[in-house]
Parts: structure tokens; sequence; C-alpha cells
């Protein structure tokens, strides 16, 4: 058992106890396989409800970079490439996952973790003929990997460039909750679904055993990719497990209120940094923060504290990630806030 506390990530934990209780409570029931249970059923009716899209389709899948994997290989043609931030998880942390299944990634520069549509045109205009891969398909992932969050102008804008330029718009939403529960969020759920053609919904890192519910605009969009998931291994015998996830966490408004909760840890953390004199490598808008720590500080907290060293800089300090997540309690914000040295 880990004796540390930690803040290495948002799925260190199980699964909130009503996940567990509804597939506690259903356990002995005979359901059909393969997401056609009444959980499953439910659970998307629950999210197109919820993004006020009934014509939405809906597949549930374990994983995050399972979920890019699929949607980006499914809809690609087989010369097609897709753009993406420099720091972009799927070109950073998926071990090649999508250039595996043939594709490039077409990696632009980012700006506070973000992408911007100057940085589309640009990787548009660098391919110019059928010598190079054809950029099909913009991902972006809300929240991004440093934490920030993409505003309602900033999506709206990446969304009618895509539009007007025959690209796919997809949004890894790995940690959706925590990205719409910002107190800095001006988007809603109705809003993304709106403006990205295709997106999905992470329950892995909001309380869920594992999970997320990838959602397709509409029902052309997604033509065939039933067939695909079963190809590449992703369809689920016991497809009833991940409709649990999704039935208990949107039956009433429970994802949102976890990755709320998550959020709030994370900035009375923020607030606590700040107020030693400590700076952010970047602004702390969500459950993952990056404050800069000399090494002697990072030393101590080390001995009660498990978190990533995520960037070494110049001199004795180096750029640390601070995750909080759905079940993070406040004594233990509490408790490491007390351990805070003064920035020095």
């Amino acid at each position: 058992m880990q004796s540390k506390i930690s803040f290495k990530n948002d799925y260190s934990e199980g699964a909130h106890p009503n996940i567990l209780n509804l597939l506690s409570q259903t356990n002995l029931d005979q359901e059909a396989g393969y997401g056609e249970d009444n959980l499953s059923l439910k659970a998307k009716s629950f999210i197109k409800k919820r993004i006020n899209n009934p014509d939405a389709e809906i597949y549930f899948v374990s994983g995050g970079t399972q979920a890019n994997m699929l949607v980006i290989s499914h809809l690609l043609k087989p010369y097609e490439s897709v753009i993406a931030a420099d720091t972009g998880h799927i070109e950073v942390h998926e071990t090649g996952a999508i250039e595996n299944t043939g594709h490039k990634i077409n990696c632009i520069p980012n700006k506070d973790g973000k992408i911007s549509i100057q940085g589309i045109q640009a990787a548009l205009d660098f391919h110019t003929d059928n010598h190079m891969v054809k950029p099909a398909m913009v991902y972006i992932s809300q929240c991004t990997e440093i934490g920030s969050i993409y505003s309602k102008a900033e999506l709206e804008e990446i969304s009618s460039f895509c539009k007007s330029n025959g690209l796919i718009l997809f949004v890894d939403g790995a940690r959706l909750a925590t990205a719409l529960t910002s107190g800095y969020a001006d988007l809603n759920i109705e809003d993304l679904a709106i403006l990205a053609d295709v997106f999905y919904i992470g329950a892995t890192k909001n309380a869920g055993l594992l999970g997320e519910a990838i959602v397709f605009k509409n029902k052309e969009l997604a033509h065939g990719f039933d067939y695909y998931i079963k190809q590449k291994g992703a369809l689920m015998a016991k497809g009833r497990i991940l409709g649990a996830q999704f039935y208990a966490l949107f039956d009433d408004n429970l994802f949102f209120d976890l990755g709320k909760h998550a959020n709030q840890m994370a900035a009375k953390i923020a607030d606590a940094f700040q107020s030693r004199g400590f700076e952010f490598s970047s602004k702390p808008v969500s459950n993952q923060i990056f404050p800069i720590l000399p090494y002697s500080a990072i030393k101590e907290l080390h001995k009660k504290y498990e978190f990533y060293v995520w960037q070494k800089l110049d001199g004795d300090k180096a750029v640390v990630r601070i995750v909080t997540s759905w079940a993070t309690a406040e004594s233990a914000i509490d408790q490491f806030i007390a351990d805070l040295p003064q920035a020095f």
C-alpha cells in the first residue's frame, strides 16, 4: 500500500462509490453483450440529452489512447495526416500509436499548450502536393497537456477555420470534466458538441474505473465505426462495465460535480504557492498545475508526496506537475500546504 500522498495523476484512486454500487446492484442481471445492454443504452441517452443532440452517435471504449487511435485512424484516408500541438498527447505520450496506424502527425507550435488558426494554416501551406501527406484533421485536447483550456471564442475560431478548409475537428476530452468546470471556463458541453465534429468524454480521469465515450456529431461521420472498433479489438463483450461508468456519471450532475471538486482542490494549492512567492510555468486554471520549485524544496516534498518533475530549468529549479482528482481529500491539501516552504 502506498504511504505517500500522491499528486501524480487523477486516476490513482479506483472509482466513485455510485459506480461501484451500480455494478454491484446489477451484477447478476443478465444483459446483452457488446454494448447493447440496458446500462449502456441508457447512458448514451443521458449523454445525448446532456449535449442536446439526439442524432449523435456514441461509442464506449476503454481508454484515451485507444480512443485517439480509433478515431484518427478510422476517419483519415491512408495518405492523410492530423495536425496537433507539439505538446499534444498523441505526439508526446502515446508511444507512436498514431504513427503506428500509418498516419503522420503534423506538429505545430503551441502557445500555453494551445494551437491557433495561424499555426494550422502554416501546416496547410507547407503541404503543397501529392508528394506529401495531406492534412485532414485537427486534434486538440481540452484540457491541454499543461492544464490550460480553450475558451469558447478560441474553439469557435478553430471550428470555423476547420469547416472552411475541409478539416475534421477532433477534441480529446480525457480531462473534459475539469475543463468544463474550471473557474475560467466559458464553454459548456453543448457548445463542444456543436463546434467539434467528434470528441470524447473521459471517465478514466474523472471517477470511472475505466472508459471514454466517443461522440460523433452525426451518423454519417460515424459510418462503419462499429465495425472498426470490433476489428481493432476494442469492442468489449461485457460492454455493460463501460456503460455503468457513464450511467452513474450522467444520471445526474455527478460528472461535473467531481470535475469541479478536482479544480477546487488544485486552486487551493495554487493559491498557497502564489502566497509563498512561487511562480508557475503556465497559469493554473484546472486540476493540473505547474509551479516552479528549487530542487531543495522538491527533495523535501518528495519525502511525503508523489508528483512529477515535469521540466528541468536552468540553475537549481524545475517545473513540477501537481494533479488533483475527484477524490482528493481537503485534509491532504491542507497537509501539503502546511509543508510548503517559502520561495527562496
